[in-house]
Protein backbone atom coordinates (compact mmCIF):
# COMPACT_ATOMS: atom_id res chain seq x y z
CA UNK A 1 0.00 0.00 0.00
CA UNK A 2 1.40 3.09 -0.79
CA UNK A 3 2.20 6.10 1.46
CA UNK A 4 2.50 9.64 -0.59
CA UNK A 5 2.73 12.76 0.86
CA UNK A 6 -0.84 13.93 1.05
CA UNK A 7 -2.02 17.19 -0.85
CA UNK A 8 -3.21 19.26 1.36
CA UNK A 9 -4.58 23.08 1.04
CA UNK A 10 -3.22 25.11 3.62
CA UNK A 11 -4.77 28.29 5.53
CA UNK A 12 -3.32 30.70 7.58
CA UNK A 13 -5.21 32.00 10.54
CA UNK A 14 -6.22 35.53 10.65
CA UNK A 15 -3.57 37.29 11.98
CA UNK A 16 -5.83 39.92 13.30
CA UNK A 17 -8.69 37.40 14.60
CA UNK A 18 -10.28 38.57 18.07
CA UNK A 19 -11.05 35.63 21.01
CA UNK A 20 -14.72 35.80 21.90
CA UNK A 21 -13.79 34.94 25.49
CA UNK A 22 -10.39 35.05 27.17
CA UNK A 23 -10.14 32.98 30.44
CA UNK A 24 -6.99 34.79 32.53
CA UNK A 25 -6.13 35.84 35.85
CA UNK A 26 -4.87 35.02 39.34
CA UNK A 27 -8.10 32.95 40.67
CA UNK A 28 -8.09 30.54 37.53
CA UNK A 29 -4.84 29.15 38.71
CA UNK A 30 -3.71 29.08 34.98
CA UNK A 31 0.27 29.26 34.85
CA UNK A 32 2.21 31.49 32.31
CA UNK A 33 2.46 27.91 29.78
CA UNK A 34 -0.08 24.97 29.17
CA UNK A 35 0.88 22.32 26.95
CA UNK A 36 -2.59 20.62 26.61
CA UNK A 37 -5.91 21.66 26.45
CA UNK A 38 -8.84 19.18 25.68
CA UNK A 39 -13.20 20.00 25.50
CA UNK A 40 -15.40 17.46 26.48
CA UNK A 41 -18.51 18.33 24.89
CA UNK A 42 -20.64 15.54 26.52
CA UNK A 43 -20.28 17.26 29.31
CA UNK A 44 -19.53 21.30 28.67
CA UNK A 45 -16.30 20.93 30.26
CA UNK A 46 -12.63 22.35 29.25
CA UNK A 47 -9.52 20.42 30.85
CA UNK A 48 -6.16 21.98 30.98
CA UNK A 49 -2.79 20.79 32.90
CA UNK A 50 -0.74 23.46 34.99
CA UNK A 51 2.79 21.63 34.35
CA UNK A 52 4.30 23.35 37.11
CA UNK A 53 1.90 22.83 40.24
CA UNK A 54 1.51 19.56 38.91
CA UNK A 55 -2.21 20.12 38.75
CA UNK A 56 -5.08 19.39 36.35
CA UNK A 57 -7.72 22.37 36.24
CA UNK A 58 -11.61 21.83 34.94
CA UNK A 59 -13.12 24.58 33.64
CA UNK A 60 -17.01 25.20 32.78
CA UNK A 61 -17.15 25.74 29.01
CA UNK A 62 -18.15 28.77 29.15
CA UNK A 63 -16.06 29.99 31.97
CA UNK A 64 -14.35 33.56 31.03
CA UNK A 65 -12.89 36.15 32.91
CA UNK A 66 -11.13 35.33 35.85
CA UNK A 67 -13.78 32.44 36.80
CA UNK A 68 -11.91 29.81 38.85
CA UNK A 69 -12.05 25.94 37.85
CA UNK A 70 -14.83 24.01 38.85
CA UNK A 71 -12.73 20.95 39.87
CA UNK A 72 -8.83 20.59 40.79
CA UNK A 73 -6.78 17.30 40.97
CA UNK A 74 -3.48 18.39 42.48
CA UNK A 75 -2.19 16.57 45.56
CA UNK A 76 0.29 13.33 46.89
CA UNK A 77 -2.76 10.54 46.74
CA UNK A 78 -2.54 11.81 42.67
CA UNK A 79 1.15 10.56 42.16
CA UNK A 80 1.71 13.36 39.64
CA UNK A 81 5.23 14.11 39.99
CA UNK A 82 7.28 16.49 37.77
CA UNK A 83 5.82 18.41 35.31
CA UNK A 84 2.15 17.73 33.83
CA UNK A 85 2.25 18.19 30.24
CA UNK A 86 -0.74 16.04 28.37
CA UNK A 87 -3.83 14.72 28.83
CA UNK A 88 -6.70 13.64 27.39
CA UNK A 89 -10.59 12.63 28.90
CA UNK A 90 -12.63 10.10 27.93
CA UNK A 91 -16.45 11.59 28.27
CA UNK A 92 -17.63 7.81 27.23
CA UNK A 93 -16.20 6.10 30.22
CA UNK A 94 -15.81 9.07 32.36
CA UNK A 95 -12.20 9.03 32.92
CA UNK A 96 -9.08 11.65 32.91
CA UNK A 97 -5.71 9.66 31.19
CA UNK A 98 -2.07 11.08 32.40
CA UNK A 99 1.15 10.50 31.05
CA UNK A 100 3.75 10.97 33.61
CA UNK A 101 6.83 10.23 33.01
CA UNK A 102 7.39 6.51 33.22
CA UNK A 103 3.41 6.41 33.81
CA UNK A 104 0.11 6.89 33.00
CA UNK A 105 -2.99 7.55 35.65
CA UNK A 106 -6.19 7.20 34.73
CA UNK A 107 -8.72 9.24 37.04
CA UNK A 108 -12.46 9.52 37.49
CA UNK A 109 -13.47 12.31 35.01
CA UNK A 110 -15.41 13.85 37.89
CA UNK A 111 -12.56 13.51 40.29
CA UNK A 112 -11.60 16.64 42.83
CA UNK A 113 -9.12 17.08 44.94
CA UNK A 114 -5.90 15.03 46.06
CA UNK A 115 -7.86 12.14 44.90
CA UNK A 116 -5.75 8.92 43.94
CA UNK A 117 -5.68 7.26 40.42
CA UNK A 118 -8.29 4.65 39.50
CA UNK A 119 -5.57 2.54 37.71
CA UNK A 120 -1.52 3.27 36.64
CA UNK A 121 -0.12 1.39 33.93
CA UNK A 122 3.88 1.44 34.87
CA UNK A 123 6.73 -1.04 34.92
CA UNK A 124 9.12 -2.47 32.27
CA UNK A 125 7.40 -4.44 31.03
CA UNK A 126 5.30 -1.45 29.40
CA UNK A 127 8.05 0.26 27.50
CA UNK A 128 7.25 3.80 28.97
CA UNK A 129 10.16 6.12 28.93
CA UNK A 130 9.89 9.83 29.39
CA UNK A 131 6.08 9.18 27.99
CA UNK A 132 4.97 12.31 26.62
CA UNK A 133 1.88 12.44 25.48
CA UNK A 134 -1.55 10.07 24.94
CA UNK A 135 -4.49 10.18 23.40
CA UNK A 136 -7.90 7.81 24.05
CA UNK A 137 -10.16 6.18 21.70
CA UNK A 138 -13.22 5.19 23.69
CA UNK A 139 -14.85 2.84 20.56
CA UNK A 140 -11.74 0.50 20.07
CA UNK A 141 -11.46 1.04 23.65
CA UNK A 142 -7.19 1.46 23.35
CA UNK A 143 -4.96 4.01 24.60
CA UNK A 144 -1.85 5.60 22.19
CA UNK A 145 0.68 6.95 24.20
CA UNK A 146 4.04 8.66 22.75
CA UNK A 147 7.23 8.00 25.07
CA UNK A 148 9.50 5.25 24.41
CA UNK A 149 12.63 7.06 23.90
CA UNK A 150 16.01 6.00 23.94
CA UNK A 151 17.69 7.11 27.23
CA UNK A 152 20.63 9.27 26.55
CA UNK A 153 23.83 7.71 27.21
CA UNK A 154 26.84 9.11 29.54
CA UNK A 155 27.85 12.38 27.82
CA UNK A 156 25.12 12.09 24.88
CA UNK A 157 23.16 14.75 24.00
CA UNK A 158 19.10 14.52 23.44
CA UNK A 159 19.44 15.00 19.97
CA UNK A 160 22.22 12.51 18.94
CA UNK A 161 19.90 9.65 21.56
CA UNK A 162 16.79 10.56 19.09
CA UNK A 163 18.87 10.40 16.17
CA UNK A 164 18.13 6.49 15.99
CA UNK A 165 14.46 6.43 15.32
CA UNK A 166 13.81 5.37 19.03
CA UNK A 167 10.99 6.93 19.28
CA UNK A 168 7.63 5.00 19.59
CA UNK A 169 3.62 5.17 19.33
CA UNK A 170 2.54 2.64 22.02
CA UNK A 171 -0.85 1.26 22.42
CA UNK A 172 -2.56 -0.19 25.48
CA UNK A 173 -6.23 -1.46 26.29
CA UNK A 174 -8.20 0.96 27.89
CA UNK A 175 -8.73 -0.60 31.01
CA UNK A 176 -5.19 -2.19 31.58
CA UNK A 177 -3.47 -1.26 35.01
CA UNK A 178 -0.12 -2.42 36.29
CA UNK A 179 2.77 -3.96 34.58
CA UNK A 180 1.50 -4.93 31.35
CA UNK A 181 2.66 -5.18 27.58
CA UNK A 182 1.19 -2.84 24.87
CA UNK A 183 -0.83 -4.98 22.82
CA UNK A 184 0.98 -2.79 19.78
CA UNK A 185 3.81 -1.15 19.20
CA UNK A 186 4.90 1.32 16.23
CA UNK A 187 8.43 1.70 15.81
CA UNK A 188 11.55 2.01 13.13
CA UNK A 189 12.82 3.63 10.59
CA UNK A 190 10.01 3.46 8.10
CA UNK A 191 7.71 5.03 10.94
CA UNK A 192 10.26 7.75 11.08
CA UNK A 193 9.64 8.55 14.80
CA UNK A 194 11.95 10.75 16.89
CA UNK A 195 9.73 11.94 19.39
CA UNK A 196 5.87 12.98 19.27
CA UNK A 197 4.92 16.20 21.17
CA UNK A 198 1.10 15.79 20.63
CA UNK A 199 -1.60 12.85 19.69
CA UNK A 200 -5.31 12.62 18.61
CA UNK A 201 -7.29 10.26 17.66
CA UNK A 202 -10.12 10.31 14.62
CA UNK A 203 -11.96 7.47 16.92
CA UNK A 204 -14.56 6.28 14.54
CA UNK A 205 -12.13 5.73 11.70
CA UNK A 206 -9.33 4.55 14.37
CA UNK A 207 -6.90 6.98 12.68
CA UNK A 208 -3.79 7.70 15.22
CA UNK A 209 -2.79 11.63 13.98
CA UNK A 210 0.70 12.78 15.87
CA UNK A 211 3.01 15.78 15.75
CA UNK A 212 6.31 14.49 14.60
CA UNK A 213 8.93 17.85 15.13
CA UNK A 214 12.56 16.48 14.93
CA UNK A 215 15.34 16.73 16.86
CA UNK A 216 14.71 18.37 20.27
CA UNK A 217 17.68 20.96 20.43
CA UNK A 218 17.24 22.04 16.91
CA UNK A 219 14.97 24.97 15.91
CA UNK A 220 14.26 23.60 12.12
CA UNK A 221 14.98 19.88 12.46
CA UNK A 222 14.98 18.22 8.93
CA UNK A 223 12.09 15.88 8.24
CA UNK A 224 9.15 17.18 10.54
CA UNK A 225 5.45 16.13 9.74
CA UNK A 226 2.21 15.57 10.87
CA UNK A 227 1.77 10.78 10.73
CA UNK A 228 -1.48 9.22 10.26
CA UNK A 229 -1.14 5.62 11.76
CA UNK A 230 -3.87 2.80 12.57
CA UNK A 231 -4.24 1.27 15.29
CA UNK A 232 -3.75 -1.83 13.89
CA UNK A 233 -0.17 -0.57 12.53
CA UNK A 234 2.40 -2.67 14.24
CA UNK A 235 6.16 -2.79 14.10
CA UNK A 236 7.90 -0.67 11.55
CA UNK A 237 4.88 0.73 10.20
CA UNK A 238 5.03 4.23 7.85
CA UNK A 239 2.51 6.81 8.53
CA UNK A 240 -0.68 6.02 5.67
CA UNK A 241 -0.33 9.75 5.52
CA UNK A 242 1.49 12.81 6.25
CA UNK A 243 1.97 16.20 6.16
CA UNK A 244 4.75 17.48 5.77
CA UNK A 245 8.02 19.24 3.47
CA UNK A 246 8.33 22.55 1.74
CA UNK A 247 4.70 23.02 0.43
CA UNK A 248 3.40 22.33 3.77
CA UNK A 249 4.86 24.99 5.49
CA UNK A 250 5.54 23.42 8.54
CA UNK A 251 9.16 23.85 10.46
CA UNK A 252 8.69 22.12 13.85
CA UNK A 253 4.76 20.93 14.61
CA UNK A 254 4.03 20.35 18.26
CA UNK A 255 0.25 20.90 18.70
CA UNK A 256 -2.64 18.71 16.60
CA UNK A 257 -6.62 18.96 16.35
CA UNK A 258 -8.96 17.65 14.70
CA UNK A 259 -12.08 19.06 13.07
CA UNK A 260 -14.32 16.68 11.94
CA UNK A 261 -17.30 19.06 10.76
CA UNK A 262 -15.36 20.52 8.35
CA UNK A 263 -12.86 17.82 7.49
CA UNK A 264 -9.99 19.64 8.82
CA UNK A 265 -6.71 18.99 10.64
CA UNK A 266 -5.22 22.21 12.87
CA UNK A 267 -1.35 22.09 13.27
CA UNK A 268 0.32 24.57 15.97
CA UNK A 269 3.97 25.46 14.81
CA UNK A 270 6.39 26.79 17.47
CA UNK A 271 8.64 27.64 15.10
CA UNK A 272 6.04 29.48 12.86
CA UNK A 273 4.12 31.13 16.21
CA UNK A 274 0.99 30.48 13.84
CA UNK A 275 -1.68 27.66 13.09
CA UNK A 276 -2.24 26.35 10.42
CA UNK A 277 -5.32 24.60 8.73
CA UNK A 278 -5.45 21.16 6.22
CA UNK A 279 -7.90 20.27 4.60
CA UNK A 280 -8.04 16.49 4.73
CA UNK A 281 -11.38 14.16 4.22
CA UNK A 282 -9.81 10.83 3.96
CA UNK A 283 -9.08 10.93 7.32
CA UNK A 284 -12.85 11.19 8.18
Amino acid sequence: MAHPQIAAFARLAKENSQPTRVLAGQTTLLSRTMHDIRYDAVHDEIFVNNPFAQAILVFRGAAQGEEPPIRIIQGPNTRLEGQVDRLDVDPVHNEIYIPNHEKILIFPRDGNGDVAPIRIITGPDTQLNDVESLAVDPIHNVIVTAGARPPTAPGQTRSQADQVYGGALLIFNRTDSGNVKPIGVIQGPKARIVRINQIQIQATKGWIVATQPGKYEEQEPEGVFVGVWSINDRGDAPPRWFIGGPKSQIKKPRGVALNPKDKELIVADMRLNKVLTYYFPEIF
